[in-house]
């Protein structure tokens, strides 16, 4: 899905179901696998999953669209800024997917697991950190394949199988993801901590611990 919603393509029609399909997995998979210690009603995470679906693609289309009405001139500026984009909007899906966390809060923990509250601070840090693991993942993933594209245009190679620039594109995506995922799952802990005294008033009255602990999710 990221490799198609990359593709150069002449007209809007063809660019709707990669957008939608890229941003309608991401946006599940942000709800899915938030912090979920603060229940939600079905219908909120139903609402809120349609809103940013419909949100982030409209967002995805429409730059997609200004840069196929206006191309850009400079080479580099038209090879990276699509990548830009979609690394930037996949950082906006995850914070409009996980709203929930930076106005509700979500559990903190001291060392032995005792839940001690829950902490809107924690909530923003935990959207933050995996907002950035994923500019990381997509960026990172989107951007090695331009890059070994643009020089194998230059190569002889292509000039003879120009069909061949698909399969090499295809291919360094599925590589740079899967070295990626790791790495970007892995910038953050999953269970992150959090010192006592960043955390609300209310929160620092309850414990006498200098240290918190919270789930970021994934």
């Amino acid at each position: 899905m990221v490799f198609l919603s990359l593709v150069s393509v002449k007209n809007l029609k063809s660019m709707i179901l990669p957008q939608l399909s890229f941003y309608t997995y991401s946006t599940a998979f942000n709800v899915i696998n938030g912090n979920a210690s603060q229940n939600r009603h079905p219908y909120e995470s139903i609402l809120l999953g349609a809103g940013v679906i419909a949100s982030t693609t409209f967002f995805g289309l429409f730059s997609r669209l200004i840069l196929m009405k206006y191309p850009l001139k400079n080479i580099l500026l038209r090879e990276t800024l699509p990548v830009i984009i979609l690394a930037n909007i996949s950082a906006v899906n995850v914070v409009a997917s996980r709203s929930f966390e930076p106005m509700r809060g979500v559990e903190v923990m001291d060392k032995h697991g005792n839940v001690i509250g829950y902490s809107r601070r924690a909530g923003t840090k935990a959207v933050k950190e995996t907002a950035t693991s994923r500019v990381v993942l997509f960026g990172t993933s989107a951007l090695i394949p331009e890059v070994f594209s643009h020089f194998f245009k230059k190569t002889k190679f292509f000039m003879r199988y120009p069909q061949s620039l698909w399969t090499l594109k295809l291919s360094c995506t599925f590589l740079a993801m899967g070295l990626m995922a790791p790495v970007s799952f892995s910038m953050f802990p999953q269970i992150e901590r959090i010192q006592c005294s960043k955390l609300e008033q209310e929160i620092q009255s309850a414990t006498e611990e200098t240290e918190l602990f919270y789930n970021r999710g994934v």
